[in-house]
């Protein structure tokens, strides 16, 4: 394992925090942003509820990580 397959795993990550629905899979589990204000936020759940936001915020990026990903790989075989 090298550090671009670690690379590509941490990608891979972020891409699948990225397409939760909040409305169709967050809320009904009582993962909702609404739920988790002031002291909450602190917490191990609010601080995931936080990475999976900022991942959604950074959508644009990710697309083109993404690409530059598949250009790497097509490039190197």
């Amino acid at each position: 394992m090298g550090l671009w397959t670690l690379l590509e795993g941490c990608l891979l990550l972020a891409n699948s925090l990225a397409i939760l629905n909040e409305d169709r899979f967050l809320a009904p589990r009582g993962w909702s942003f609404q739920e988790f204000s002031g002291v909450k936020r602190n917490s191990f759940k609010g601080q995931i509820l936080g990475l999976i936001y900022a991942t959604q915020y950074l959508r644009v990026p990710l697309i083109l990580l993404n690409l530059l990903c598949i250009v790497v790989k097509l490039v190197s075989g």
